[in-house]
């Protein structure tokens, strides 16, 4: 588990580069928080992955923050040579999720971080994982 909630429930789970079956799996943290996964999806569907990916090539400090998580990514699955998100090219953003993904799991990501913060609240306010598993809050 790279990172829980404030409800101790799964936001952010670590991927092996390979299924049980052998496919590769490229993606090493993977969003799985309902209310950040549809905050996120919020952020892209009013353009920010090519407001972000702007916001990368503008800025100096993004820039520099998206390359070294580039690079760490890579890094960290070298038998696939891909950065956040699976992209070939370095500096390319094609996912949100997974640099939000990736911002969690490694704090310090301040791009992932920034888009994390246009998504609003990172945890839900009323612990609906809790009620809809049947645990407490």
């Amino acid at each position: 588990m790279a990172r829980r909630c404030a409800y101790g429930f799964p936001a952010v789970t670590e991927q092996p580069p390979f299924t049980d079956d052998g496919r590769p799996f490229p993606t090493t943290y993977y969003l799985t928080c309902p209310w950040l996964v549809a905050g996120i999806a919020r952020v892209e569907a009013g353009g920010g992955v090519a407001r972000w990916a702007r916001a990368a090539a503008e800025s100096d400090a993004l820039r520099t923050s998206l390359a070294r998580a580039d690079a760490e990514q890579r890094g960290m699955r070298p038998e696939f040579d891909v950065g956040i998100g699976g992209t070939r090219a370095p500096g390319a953003l094609k996912c949100l999720h997974a640099h939000a993904a990736f911002a969690l799991a490694r704090p310090g990501y301040e791009l992932g971080e920034q888009i994390l913060a246009e998504a609003g609240e990172l945890w839900c306010p009323d612990g609906r994982c809790a009620r809809a598993t049947g645990a407490a809050a």
